[in-house]
């Protein structure tokens, strides 16, 4: 169950939450991860707005972007990470209205240590986060088929 962490000046983003929503979307389609409620409910994004003057490089530039993604170890393949980088910069350029922003966005990609997720008060290895998805699945088949849909 992913996080994500985006960092920007204020008002570098009109709609906030609409980029949260997109980044974590986008998120579980490039790990393929089942569409079950454990992880809609638990891939999320946090947009922080940083106060102006809170951000920058050497040379004094602050209109930068920072998104920070969290993984489990071994969720994103080579192939994925690069997916990952070049979707992400294209939806914060995107949503900041500005193609330029591209060029400035940072994605840093980094893996949780085995049983470093926690979940309902239990830090979660990596068969156990397979496992639940598993019992949630035969779960939503068994009322599916209950239901007759």
């Amino acid at each position: 169950m992913p996080m994500i962490d985006v960092y920007a000046t204020s008002g570098t983003f009109k709609d906030p939450k609409t980029l949260a929503r997109d980044l974590a979307e986008t998120l579980m389609k490039i790990e393929q991860v089942p569409n079950i409620p454990m992880f809609r409910k638990n891939t999320a994004a946090f947009v922080h707005d940083l106060p102006n003057g809170a951000l920058s490089n050497v040379d004094g530039d602050g209109n930068y972007v920072r998104v920070q993604v969290l993984t489990n170890a071994g969720a994103l393949n080579r192939d994925k990470q690069l997916e990952v980088v070049r979707q992400f910069t294209d939806l914060v350029a995107a949503a900041a209205g500005d193609s330029s922003l591209a060029g400035r966005t940072w994605v840093l990609l980094t893996e949780a240590v085995e049983g470093g997720w926690g979940l309902g008060g239990h830090a979660n290895t990596n068969s156990e986060l397979v496992d639940a998805a598993r019992a949630q699945i035969a779960e939503l088949q068994r009322a599916k088929a209950a239901t007759g849909g």
